[in-house]
């Protein structure tokens, strides 16, 4: 009994140095992120943080003194309450692509988009900056395609999904980092309030072009097989999560707010049975998981949905012309419609 007994406080003791531990990291890199200032005051702020919790867990598990634990919560206390005074916000200098916020007006099945995308890129920091408002009904909505863009290996891709109407016109919704004039993208960031959440409408030549054409990336589209009142509903859905973020901001979080989460818990309104899966997160193997919940028409293996949904060489071939959403969809069979 008195060796169970030892054994449980070592254990605990354990596993409070690691939580402890673990905290002192967190706290250091949300200095290095958040500190207000220059890189360099953030960094400085970062390693004085560091040397000190680490003086302090010493002092407390090496030399046992009882205010240096003291301090370690105080510390962390004053940490926690500053972080969440951290408030996300739609006022900042933002690069010219997320500057202006989607909004939308629903009458009926009539429904009014205000600042659709529709920039004309030639280089990453080359275009055209145009803005529209479009108007949409719902009951001529035929079609809905995730479209995978792969830019970190096999694993990691953003998803966006795009809504194909009875005239041919496509508009694709896309949730994003809304970064800042002369910022860039970085995943530990994402964990650390560095970006607010924003949702881009885009014409397909705009939002899928860039990213085959100008940033190098690969993409993939697979139709989905809905019901046309899922496609309706996930629609609106979208429609409702930007006029969200108009009245209230929100951080982007590399995982539990990105761009394949947001689109899940949206989902989930319309089917409540869609399960939590790995999938999710590593977007890249998302098809797999679109296929085994019926998203996907199983009438081809996954396998022959991927070849024939690779975009990427017909959009660079083609360009950012008229035709670009018809050009790309040359040989993807269209998805028949759930029941």
């Amino acid at each position: 009994m008195k060796k169970r007994h030892m054994f449980v406080r070592t254990a605990a003791g354990v596993l409070a140095g690691i939580l402890l531990f673990g905290s002192g990291a967190w706290g250091a890199i949300a200095l290095r992120y958040q500190l207000p200032g220059p890189p360099a005051v953030r960094l400085g702020g970062a390693i004085l943080w560091s040397v000190a919790y680490l003086a302090l867990l010493v002092l407390a598990f090496g030399w046992r003194q009882w205010w240096a634990a003291m301090g370690l919560l105080v510390a962390l206390g004053l940490l926690l309450v500053w972080w969440v005074t951290i408030r996300p916000s739609n006022d900042r200098v933002w690069a010219d692509d997320v500057s202006r916020l989607l909004s939308g007006e629903v009458q009926g099945s009539e429904v009014t988009l205000h600042n659709v995308r529709d920039f004309r890129w030639r280089a990453e920091n080359d275009y055209d900056v145009h803005w529209d408002t479009r108007r949409y009904d719902l009951d001529k909505l035929v079609s809905a395609d995730a479209v995978l863009s792969y830019w970190s290996g096999e694993a990691i891709a953003h998803a966006m999904i795009s809504f194909g109407f009875e005239d041919g016109t496509h508009v694709v919704f896309s949730m994003e980092i809304r970064k800042e004039r002369g910022e860039a993208f970085s995943e530990i960031g994402g964990f650390f309030k560095q970006f607010e959440l924003v949702l881009i409408a885009a014409d397909e030549r705009d939002i899928i072009a860039v990213r085959t054409n100008v940033r190098g990336e690969d993409d993939y589209l697979y139709p989905l097989r809905m019901p046309r009142e899922a496609m309706r509903s996930l629609f609106l859905s979208y429609v409702n999560a930007a006029n969200g973020l108009v009245d209230e901001p929100a951080f982007y979080n590399t995982i539990t707010s990105n761009c394949t989460t947001i689109v899940y818990r949206m989902a989930r309104r319309i089917d409540g049975a869609l399960p939590m899966d790995i999938r999710l997160l590593l977007t890249g193997y998302l098809p797999g998981y679109l296929m085994e919940n019926g998203a996907l028409d199983r009438r081809l293996p996954l396998e022959e949905w991927r070849r024939r949904g690779r975009i990427t060489e017909r959009a660079r071939a083609y360009g950012d012309g008229a035709d670009f959403s018809r050009v790309i969809r040359e040989g993807v069979p269209p998805a028949s419609v759930g029941d």
